[in-house]
């Protein structure tokens, strides 16, 4: 029997939304021609191995029992290891694995952190560690074979189950891209349903189809419906074969347990599920399935916080969970004896970006700064060079805080703490690039994927060393939104080489910073976690610089006029790192082309945004920049310069009157101006000299030349030629002569 064969039919389905016999089976418990699967899932395990690790094994074994041994199936959605706590990086994330393993994992997809040591690492070290596979349909060698499993098939209570696994499509940009080389990471959905199609023309198709998916959706707090428009998560959802079951995913980090609808069925939905990160929840898909037909006739789903039963309970009650612990707390031990040796001290909390809660990798954060501070201090110190240094935030796992849950005193920064923040084992390089090449590099924060789409994260804030400052503007087109770079004070020449200290990761343009590979790429022999350590030992204590690297200035133009009124805006001035102030002060300056400077004014800071206009003086031309700087943070940025015109003098307001004269008389011509005038006055006909005088306190009495004009009417121009006060200016005049 195919497995089409196996689906309701349009009609019976109907026929049970009309009796309302589809809600009875979804509320009550499988009858004697059904079976109950007990679908367990997590997600972004990424090596927690920590106080919380039995509890999370207890969560699944609780859940395990509560289904039926026999009945469960549990699975992880990728990234259980990489960006790990210490006690699991120090030894290579195996203890994770073994966690995984004595859980009783059935199978993984790949995420794109299992490619964070590159694919051979994955396929011998990790693969040969784990007792269950990583599954990764998508994931395609030179020659287009996948390069893992696409999929594992299991008998769980009499049926056969085929769980298929992909991974984001964005992974070689998320990676260091030497490790993955010559692997295509193809469409995702193209990919599932692929395989799909492959096990239903299979001799035997399998009776339940379950997709683990390293993507999702962008935000779990909002409704299915809201969410369903981020292109990514869209295509799988409506995309991926209705002969799938239930999707699980990860990657994003988000928690969300939704129906949805079955593209092509409009009358049935399925489980997408997301269950957080860390642990911290665990997922639960219970699909109650007709053994005559093989269809899944009700499903439920939801994501089971991690439980709160004592650690002693748990081992007592479930012997998976004491073989967890016995893990784990090897695991500490090792950890514990190299992680607390003190390496450091710090002053404050430094930490990484924050919007509420949640890690904003779209702001600039002071620990971005004390990395890229180190990177740029330890790459010195090397033939290579640097005259930068610039992080990613995703580099960034943890934060220092000054009074952490561990055993060291306020201030220690242990081994431990340290490794969490670097915990990727990245060589460092020395990325030698031309000033236009650096600013492309910043306009690339603005995300594009190798296709030319934008990701799910639009905006990668990049973290500078502190000789670094540079000005943008968010509301101009992609690619011109850089308006100046300053490195040591010095405008950054887009001709001039310029030397990046920064983690290989970047160096190979991960995280879509794609310009970097158009520099020389130098190993300097060092790697992250040791230089940033070394860093931390020989310049403690260190503490949080508040002081804001780039800021966004809009409504400059490129040219004014001395004199002129400028308003510009400052929409983000403060940091959203731990500790971080309110700024309320703003002292703006223009500084000329010579290096002086002249006081503008002052304008006030309101939550963290700024408005000012200021009056360029009179007396101001030339090439001028505004530097601003904001309190308490200290911030100080210079902007991109801007021509300034000369003011034009005024005219002395020239005034004349004329009456008639008989030919051949002179005529007279009486000449106002401002009180202060004064200088040469003329009267001209044709432009021919008629007559001539000078202004006193205001006033000249001009005659013209006997016998010069004719008899008639002359229109005659008067010109005030200027004083040093007042520019030249002219005023036309009309004599009538008569016979």
């Amino acid at each position: 029997m195919t497995r089409a064969s196996r689906r309701l039919t349009g009609a019976a389905l109907g026929s049970l939304l009309v009796t309302g016999t589809l809600t009875t089976l979804a509320a009550a418990p499988a009858q004697a021609d059904e079976v109950a699967l007990n679908l367990l899932s997590f997600n972004d395990f990424h090596g927690r191995i920590d106080e919380n690790t039995v509890k999370f094994a207890g969560t699944v074994e609780q859940l395990r029992a509560e289904g039926g041994e026999d009945n469960t199936l549990a699975l992880s959605n990728g990234d259980n290891i990489g960006a790990s706590l210490f006690a699991s990086a120090v030894s290579e994330d195996i203890p994770t694995i073994d966690v995984l393993n004595a859980l009783g994992v059935a199978a993984s997809s790949v995420g794109n952190h299992e490619f964070d040591k590159g694919v051979d690492d994955l396929t011998g070290r990790v693969g040969d560690a784990a007792d269950f596979p990583y599954l990764a349909a998508n994931v395609l060698g030179p020659d287009g074979e996948p390069v893992l499993p696409a999929y594992e098939t299991f008998e769980v209570a009499g049926l056969e189950v085929a769980v298929v696994g992909a991974v984001s499509e964005e992974t070689p940009a998320l990676v260091s891209p030497g490790g993955v080389e010559g692997l295509e990471f193809a469409d995702v959905t193209d990919s599932v349903n692929e395989t799909v199609e492959e096990l239903e023309a299979g001799e035997t198709p399998p009776d339940v189809i379950v997709a683990q998916i390293h993507e999702g959706a962008p935000d779990g707090s909002v409704s299915y419906e809201e969410v369903a428009s981020s292109p990514t998560f869209r295509d799988i959802a409506e995309g991926v074969s209705g002969s799938v079951d239930a999707i699980f995913m990860g990657h994003t980090h988000q928690e969300y347990a939704w129906d949805a609808p079955v593209p092509g069925e409009p009358d049935r939905t399925r489980p997408i599920l997301q269950t957080g990160s860390y642990g911290e929840n665990i997922g639960q898909v219970g699909l109650t399935v007709d053994t005559d037909t093989g269809e899944v006739v009700s499903h439920t789903s939801r994501n089971v916080p991690r439980t709160e039963t004592e650690d002693a309970d748990l081992v007592e009650q479930f012997p998976r969970v004491g073989e967890v612990q016995s893990i784990v707390a090897a695991a500490l031990e090792v950890a514990d004896e190299i992680g607390r040796e003190v390496k450091g001290s710090q002053t404050a909390d430094i930490t990484r970006a924050f919007s509420g809660t949640s890690e904003d990798r779209g702001a600039e954060s002071t620990l971005g700064g004390l990395v890229a501070d180190s990177l740029l201090a330890k790459v010195s110190e090397t033939q290579a060079g640097a005259d930068l240094g610039i992080v990613n935030p995703g580099g960034l796992r943890a934060d220092l805080l000054y009074a952490p849950s561990g055993a060291e005193q306020p201030g220690e920064i242990t081994y431990a703490e340290a490794n969490a923040v670097l915990p990727f084992v990245n060589n460092v390089s020395s990325v030698e690039v031309t000033g236009e090449t650096l600013k492309t590099i910043f306009e690339q924060q603005w995300q594009r994927d190798a296709d030319g789409e934008v990701p799910s994260r639009a905006y990668l804030q990049l973290g500078v060393s502190e000789n670094v400052a540079y000005t943008f503007d968010s509301t101009r087109a992609e690619g011109d939104r850089i308006t100046g770079i300053t490195i040591d004070g010095e405008p950054v020449d887009p001709a001039a080489s310029y030397r990046i200290a920064t983690f290989s990761f970047l160096a190979q343009g991960g995280d879509n910073f794609r310009a970097f590979a158009d520099g020389t790429n130098t190993d300097t022999g060092l790697v992250d976690y040791e230089a940033w350590i070394e860093y931390l030992e020989s310049n403690s204590p260190v503490a949080p610089d508040f002081a804001r690297r780039s800021v966004e200035v809009q409504g400059l133009d490129d040219a004014y006029t001395a004199g002129d009124s400028v308003t510009f805006t400052l929409p983000e001035l403060d940091l959203t790192s731990r500790g971080a102030p309110a700024n309320t002060d703003l002292t703006i300056e223009a500084v000329t082309e010579d290096g002086g400077t002249v006081d503008l004014g002052d304008a006030e800071v309101s939550e963290g945004a700024a408005e000012a206009t200021v009056a360029l003086p009179d007396d101001l031309s030339g090439q001028v920049r505004l530097r601003l700087t904001v309190a308490p943070s200290d911030t100080v940025v210079t902007t991109a310069p801007f021509t300034v015109d000369a003011a034009e003098e005024p005219g002395a307001e020239l005034g004349a009157t004329a009456g008639s004269v008989r030919y051949p008389l002179p005529a007279r011509i009486d000449v106002t101006a401002r009180p202060d005038a004064k200088g040469l006055v003329t009267v001209t006909s044709g432009g021919f000299p008629v007559g001539v005088g000078l202004l006193h306190r205001g006033s000249a009495t001009v005659h013209t030349l006997p016998f010069v004009l004719g008899p008639g009417a002359h229109e005659l121009t008067v010109t005030h030629w200027g004083d040093g006060r007042y520019e030249k200016s002219s005023v036309p005049v009309t004599v009538e002569v008569t016979r």
